[in-house]
């Protein structure tokens, strides 16, 4: 570690520090700069700029060396990457290479992990839902796990707060199990969903067939334009029509005049002063040069992604948290939790043959959780909610056929039959058991110790499974849809690209990390608000959650600064 002598240790001090420049990191840093903070960001992944470095957005697949597809070099450096969807030749290069920084499965655990400053704020899936009071108390009326130290009022005014500014399009509902919020216009049905919603929610009154709530704006914020269609959200938008770190909340940071960003700077740990009670700084690595610095502040917001605020606190050992920052109870890394899906079905439709769309509309319809609300009991306990995609057949289904010759090329030049699909995103209970860990035996490209993943879904989960692709299975045979079938997948933890939990939030520093505040019970001026603070899952997109939370608990640092609390 380098010895910072005075003169340094005053030029690597702010008012406070965020460790993380993607969804939550962002808006930490945007709602401290605007409150009159000087604010350090940091990230470990290196600079990119909007615009600028959205190097594919705009490419056709011909326009791209391997039309989208990675090279064999490629899959090596990513061996658990490449396990699933997120990844491909058009963003390969917006990706930690998994073999710089491996992890160990004691069971497996699909960890995707970006390496640019926005983090996944880039290539997220953007759905944005409330959670709502029955997601609040459902662990304290059910006996799981803990109780969350909020309810629904506490965070709704948040919730309202980051709506207005990160811009997400919807319909309101009326629906006390997915609450309404602050909505643009929502993105239009085409005539077929437009008829299955009708047959639906004809042949099921207390189910709703509604747009997909999303951070795709469809009225232009400023200098950010609405929605072009072009779905190719995942490479970065040049036009800013989906909220990300880098159109949104980053700008508002630099507008302040109050921001520093660091890229390239991996936090090793946090700096624990036993005698002030509190932490002091943090300690970093040069992704580069592999050199240590430490920096200092009042106030620490740890938004790293779930499991990498988790790292950062197992690892921050000191005489006062020898099992890590905040962990006296020892529950640190425990109650890992994601999303189960790949469970539901699909079927065509032989109607609207003269119709078609227009563009590539980058929101489904989503179908809210019905299960287990009002009288409605299953074997299970929670519920699922549904995304559904639908269009028309393109010249991918002539790959299996046999033909030749110029009317094969015509028939392939038109359209194929409607098809929709309904897939379930389902709840995860919080186990003690599934949890990551420290794993001391193998070290990353940087010298540090790696997470260990010990992590699997129960029976309460593969119980509402067979409710997901049957329920789906038994609404398009309703809406009239042919050719249903089921579908089953594989779905591990991690792969929903939802993990939650391990820090998590309570009223007893005997079972939680964090307070209602989100800070650390034993370390109140570190703040942690991105998805490791989660009690429970719920079954809805949790990132406005973590933005609503990280808004909330930033005026409260503020406020408490300048109360002289922290």
């Amino acid at each position: 570690m380098i010895n910072l002598n005075l003169h340094a240790k005053d030029a690597n001090t702010y008012d406070a520090i965020v460790i993380g420049s993607g969804i939550s990191g962002g808006w930490a840093a945007k709602e401290l700069c605007e409150k009159g903070l000087k604010v350090l960001m940091l990230e470990r992944g290196r600079q990119f700029e909007h615009i600028k470095d959205y190097t594919n957005a705009t490419k056709a697949p011909w326009e791209v060396q391997h039309r989208g597809m990675l090279t064999t070099k490629q899959d090596k450096e990513h061996p658990y990457l490449i396990r699933d969807r997120p990844f491909d030749e058009f963003n390969e290069s917006y990706w930690l290479k998994d073999v710089e920084s491996p992890y160990v499965e004691k069971k497996r655990f699909d960890w995707v992990r970006p390496d640019i400053v926005g983090g996944k704020s880039i290539m997220w899936g953007r759905g944005s839902l409330r959670l709502s009071e029955m997601d609040f108390e459902a662990n304290a009326k059910e006996g799981i796990g803990i109780d969350w130290p909020i309810r629904y009022k506490d965070i709704a005014p948040w919730y309202d707060h980051v709506e207005a500014f990160a811009g997400i399009s919807g319909q309101a509902e009326g629906l006390p199990h997915l609450p309404d919020g602050i909505f643009q216009p929502p993105m239009e049905m085409n005539c077929l969903e437009k008829a299955v919603k009708a047959r639906i929610e004809a042949a099921y009154p207390a189910r709703r067939v509604t747009m997909y709530r999303m951070a795709n704006l469809t009225k232009a914020i400023g200098d950010r334009s609405a929605c072009n269609y072009r779905n190719r959200c995942a490479r970065g938008c040049p036009f800013g029509a989906y909220f990300s770190t880098q159109s949104s909340t980053l700008p508002a940071a630099v507008k302040t005049g109050n921001l520093t960003l660091r890229p390239d700077s991996i936090v090793n740990s946090l700096i624990y002063d036993e005698s002030k009670g509190k932490v002091t700084g943090v300690r970093v690595i040069d992704k580069h040069t592999k050199e240590m610095t430490e920096y200092y502040a009042r106030i620490f917001f740890v938004n790293a992604s779930a499991m990498g605020s988790t790292f950062i606190l197992l690892n921050s050992t000191s005489n006062r948290f020898p099992q890590g920052l905040g962990n006296d109870n020892g529950i640190l890394g425990h109650y890992l939790m994601d999303h189960h899906f790949h469970a539901g079905a699909s079927g065509t439709s032989d109607e609207f043959e003269d119709k078609y769309y227009f563009g590539q509309r980058p929101a489904g319809l989503y179908i809210p959780r019905f299960r287990n609300i009002g009288k409605d009991k299953r074997s299970y306990l929670r519920g699922f909610g549904y995304s559904c995609y639908s269009g028309r057949g393109d010249w991918a289904r002539g790959i299996a056929e046999l033909g030749i010759g110029a009317a094969y090329k015509e028939y392939l030049s038109e359209p194929g039959p409607w098809q929709l699909g309904l897939m379930g995103f389902g709840e995860c209970l919080p186990y003690y058991d599934n949890m990551v860990s420290l794993d001391h035996s193998m070290k990353d490209a940087w010298g540090q110790p790696v997470l260990q993943f010990n992590c699997d879904f129960r029976e309460n989960e593969m119980q509402m499974r067979k409710d997901m692709d049957q329920d789906a299975v038994e609404m398009l045979e309703a809406a009239g849809l042919k050719n249903v079938r089921p579908f089953r997948r594989n779905s591990y933890p991690g792969m929903a690209i939802h993990e939650m939990g391990t820090a998590r939030m309570g009223n007893d520093p005997a079972t939680s990390i964090l307070n209602k505040w989100n800070q650390v019970h034993s370390a109140k001026n570190v703040f942690v608000t991105d998805g490791a603070c989660m009690t429970s899952s719920a079954c809805q997109n949790p990132s406005l959650t973590y933005m609503a939370l990280t808004a909330r608990a930033a005026d409260y640092a503020v406020k408490a600064l300048k109360r002289m609390e922290l």
